[in-house]
């Protein structure tokens, strides 16, 4: 299988940086050229054209990427850990109510506390 960047293959990549390179030669060559030798940069394009259009007619992979079975994920673990996260979760509300309710008490309430 071929690799993918954001969902493309490495031959659009190439046909990227062709195009870039030839461009930038050609304006580099419109620039810096007089007369007939502006010219040049019609080889330029044609070269970067001919590149392009071989890799668009002749793919190193198929189109079709072949049949595979589905991976199904199970979690084996679902209900042990949610009754682990509703006995942590009851744990730590009767310890938050204990905690609030503690001060509230007439009777002198934090003495046998070592918090």
């Amino acid at each position: 299988m071929a690799t993918t960047v954001l969902g493309v293959g490495t031959g659009i990549f190439i046909i990227v940086v062709v195009w870039v390179i030839a461009l930038v030669f050609g304006v580099m060559l419109l620039m810096r050229a007089s007369g007939p030798a502006k010219l040049g940069v019609v080889p330029v394009l044609l070269l970067a054209l001919i590149i392009t259009l071989v890799l668009v007619f002749f793919p190193r992979s198929p189109e079709t990427t072949p049949p595979f079975k589905e991976v199904e994920i199970v979690d084996t673990l679902f209900i042990g850990r949610y009754v682990l996260l509703a006995g942590f979760g009851g744990c730590f509300s009767v310890w938050t109510v204990f905690l609030f309710i503690l001060p509230l008490r007439q009777d002198g309430g934090m003495e046998g506390c070592r918090m």
